[in-house]
């Protein structure tokens, strides 16, 4: 069996032009180079896995190759690259600060720096993880790092800055690396894969990068480990399934679902997530960010800013387009708070879920673009109409032919006899006219008949809308049931918890308001007014509402202050004590009035 090397070792940029995502420090340590300016300390700081240790080792061999490239390159062949690829190279010394942070350890390198180089100009010392170093370390080191010898050059390299001391900083060169870019992280597996002879699509690609959070060596080794499980050829399904990553379009159907106000399929969705082992709150995060990759879509300017695979990003481009931007405003607003208080929360899960909800009701209610949603006629209560005064109408002169009648015509009545009815009952006559054509062919019904129909009706119906409400009585409190209930509610499981509670409750008696569903817990001191409000009013009252079956109970906690009045007076005044003696005991008052004592 060969032996085999990981990824981040085997392609383990050997120049700079090799090295990914940091061509400003790159630029500038060449210019460096090239100049003749190095600095005897150089400080690389900067995220795990970005290149700070590359970058140093590239810099050592570059400063002591005898023969480098046009662009600054070393070429590999002399013997200090030779000796520094086969790890015998006597210039270019690496120390593990996390395992060699002693003042012993300080003080082997400090005289080992007395040694020249051997072979090259410059003997590199380069410092891995110097944030490790203790106090003293650092003291010790100190006097060497500010004069060191003319040919002696430091290269510390940490990722923690701020536990550097400023000493210590104030004698460097200081250097900071950024996290690599999606796209350089995508383009670099890419070029991997085909050397290796592995087949990935984009979006497997896009989902290890996004996983990396920025480093090219955290890439590379979930690229090993997905080659492991799914071998020479790798879909997005194993990618995700291997790495534990939550598909993307369990996000797009929670919005699709919030955004046509079903709850209950997000609910479903959020229950589906948690069986297959993800963590609630790493769903949260990635929520936020889906909305957050669904805002920048809005906006031709900062759709660059989607790091995503061609086919995932065809898919934010067509949610955004129906999604407004009040929608996205407010479900970010709520998904961010959902995620500060995730780890606070007694029930992390019903916090998850009221999140859903909440988005499933912000675009419920209106959608924007679209109209409001129309109240239908009967919802609308239903008025009567005043009753219009009845017309005067000559009953003479007014008839409807009757089937026994002659063939006759009736006589007409003339235009100035008859009154004219009032604008309103016009209105009204109409369904009236209307059963006066329809009957006079049927039955034969004067119009006197159908009036008074009509007024019957009207009255019926205004008796019935001003007939007075029937007003439900609401169940009255006991001082008894009370004082039961208090007493229950001290030895209560919510409130045993807090003696200092039942014993206050034990000690006071509640006031019952007029009203007979408010109930005044007093208490001696603003302190305990407060600290019950803030802490078990709503538990109280709970309870109260549970024991007494009242619903609309409401419990209010006031402050007052003991009366002096209804403390115990003590008898000071001898008079005072013989009134005492003589209440309280009897015996007492009849052997003064049998001795004929009196009090002086």
């Amino acid at each position: 069996m060969e032996n085999y090397i990981v990824s981040a070792r085997k392609y383990r940029p050997q120049s700079f032009s090799t090295l990914i995502g940091q061509d400003g420090i790159a630029t500038t340590l060449k210019n460096a180079i090239k100049r003749g300016k190095l600095a005897h300390a150089y400080l690389f700081c900067g995220p795990r896995g970005v290149g700070k240790t590359t970058s140093a080792r590239i810099f050592a061999k570059i400063i002591n190759c005898e023969n480098p490239g046009e662009n600054l390159e070393p070429c590999g062949e002399c013997e200090s690259c030779r000796s520094f690829a086969q790890g015998r190279s006597y210039c270019i010394h690496e120390l593990d600060a996390a395992s060699n942070n002693s003042v012993d350890d300080i003080r082997a390198l400090t005289e080992k720096v007395q040694i020249p180089p051997q072979i090259g100009r410059y003997s590199v010392y380069i410092i891995d993880e110097v944030h490790m170093l203790s106090q003293q370390a650092f003291n010790a080191f100190l006097k060497t790092l500010e004069e060191p010898p003319e040919y002696a050059i430091f290269i510390l390299a940490t990722t923690e800055k701020h536990k550097i001391l400023p000493t210590i900083l104030s004698r460097c060169q200081t250097y900071d690396f950024n996290r690599i870019g999606v796209e350089d992280i995508v383009k670099n597996i890419r070029d991997i894969a085909q050397k290796e002879g592995v087949s990935i699509d984009e979006e497997s690609m896009h989902v290890i990068a996004a996983k990396a959070d920025g480093a090219m060596r955290d890439a590379l080794t979930l690229f090993d480990q997905t080659v492991a499980f799914c071998g020479n050829s790798i879909s997005y399904s194993q990618v995700i399934k291997n790495l534990n990553v939550l598909d993307y379009d369990y996000y797009f159907n929670i919005i699709r679902s919030s955004l046509s106000g079903k709850y209950t399929l997000s609910l479903t969705l959020f229950d589906e997530i948690l069986s297959k082992g993800f963590n609630a709150q790493h769903f949260v995060g990635g929520l936020a960010n889906h909305l957050r990759n669904l805002l920048v879509c809005k906006d031709t300017a900062t759709v660059k800013l989607l790091e995503m695979a061609p086919a995932i990003a065809a898919k934010y481009l067509e949610q955004a387009s129906v999604c407004s931007i009040k929608f996205l405003f407010d479900a970010l607003a709520a998904a961010t708070k959902c995620e500060i208080e995730y780890k606070n929360s007694p029930n992390q899960r019903l916090l998850v879920e009221f999140l859903l909800v909440k988005l499933a009701s912000i675009s419920a209610p209106l959608q924007e673009g679209t109209a409001p949603m129309a109240v239908p006629i009967a919802a609308a209560p239903v008025v009567a109409p005043e009753p219009a005064p009845e017309p005067v109408v000559e009953p003479a002169r007014v008839v409807v032919q009757e089937p026994e009648s002659v063939s006759e015509p009736a006589p007409v009545a003339e235009p100035e006899s008859v009154v004219e009815p009032a604008p309103e009952s016009v209105a009204e006559l109409e369904p009236v006219a209307e059963a006066v054509s329809h009957s006079a062919s049927v039955v034969g019904t004067s119009i006197r008949d159908l009036m008074n129909q009509r007024k019957q009706q009207e009255e019926s119906q205004e008796s019935v809308q001003t007939q007075p409400e029937v007003v439900e009585e609401k169940p009255q409190i006991s001082m008894e049931q009370l004082n039961d209930a208090w007493k229950q509610m001290s030895a209560a499981n919510e409130v045993s918890q807090f003696p200092n509670l039942v014993a206050a409750i034990l000690a006071t008696k509640p006031v019952l308001k007029e009203d007979g569903t408010t109930i005044v817990f007093p208490v001696t001191n603003i302190a305990q007014k407060s600290w019950i409000e803030r802490k078990v009013l709503f538990t109280l009252e709970g309870i109260l509402k549970r024991l007494l079956s009242t619903p609309d109970l409401k419990l209010l906690v006031e402050a007052v202050a003991p009366s002096e009045a209804a403390k115990p007076k003590a008898p000071y005044m001898p008079y005072e004590k013989d009134a005492h003696l003589q209440k309280n005991y009897p015996e007492y008052a009849e052997l003064k009035r049998e001795l004929e004592l009196d009090l002086k």
